[in-house]
């Protein structure tokens, strides 16, 4: 299959590091304009040099930006008034139990994880509309379906994700917009693998070792009984993008390598 998104401009939220930066690379590589977007300022900028050196034909631009503030979205939707994509795509985690996690915790991650993909889809949507096609991905996660016990605030999020996403796709009824989520489970993104590096090193074990183990006490039923690669996350998120998928819409496409015990 080639995918060819020559011509199109691709907004994507918290993509300086992570999920985010391998499908800013992955839209790339299918010729889209990519803007970058995240809340430090070096992060973004060498993500955006790093990032045009491989792709020098596609043009790529980075935007600093906090969207978990409408201030912020403001500024990303001022600086970039039009976009073809939308990956709704920052957001932030943390291990808390439910009776420790605060008011302020609630409201931090809600205004991450969900009023930045609100706030930029309430903008780029119409837009979209008006033009005739467009696609916005929202990156929930397994844990949007499997809430984890120790995260509940942040499934609670992902779930929201969902039904935002869901209800976009129904907005955009008989058009050429289309509306996706995309679940992924574990994944070696980069702060997975400080963290796990981190407790190897405290433990006095290999990386591999630590993978391993919390696959087996945390995601027993994952099917391919690893952590999931960042490209492999992106590859999903660039087919929901292109012109082929146009049959793909209001769904939830799952690469959580089979973690989510369900055949639909």
């Amino acid at each position: 299959m080639n995918i060819d998104l020559t011509g199109k401009l691709a907004v994507i939220s918290g993509s300086s590091t992570g999920i985010g930066y391998a499908i800013a690379e992955g839209l790339a590589a299918a010729n889209a304009n990519i803007v970058i977007n995240g809340r430090h300022q070096d992060k973004v900028i060498a993500a955006t040099e790093r990032l045009q050196k491989t792709y020098p034909n596609v043009s790529i631009q980075g935007i600093t930006a906090d969207l978990s503030t409408a201030s912020g979205a403001d500024d990303l939707t001022c600086a970039v008034p039009k976009a073809d994509i939308l990956i709704n795509n920052a957001g932030v985690y943390e291990t808390k139990k439910f009776a420790e996690i605060t008011d302020a915790d609630w409201q931090k991650i809600f205004d991450i994880n969900v009023m930045s993909a609100i706030r930029l889809s309430r903008h780029y949507h119409p837009l979209m509309m008006k033009e005739n096609w467009g696609r916005i991905v929202f990156i929930s996660s397994e844990s949007a379906v499997n809430i984890p016990v120790d995260m509940i605030h942040y499934g609670m999020t992902k779930t929201a994700m969902l039904a935002i996403a869901r209800g976009l796709a129904e907005a955009s009824v008989g058009t050429g917009v289309t509306v996706n989520s995309v679940l992924p489970g574990p994944t070696r993104s980069e702060g997975v693998i400080s963290f796990f590096a981190k407790y190897a090193a405290e433990q006095g074990v290999s990386q591999e070792h630590v993978e391993k183990e919390f696959i087996k006490q945390h995601r027993p039923s994952s099917l391919i009984q690893r952590l999931a690669t960042v490209e492999e996350v992106a590859n999903m998120v660039v087919y929901a993008c292109s012109q082929q998928a146009s049959a793909t819409n209001g769904a939830a496409l799952r690469v959580d390598g089979g973690v989510v015990r369900s055949i639909v």
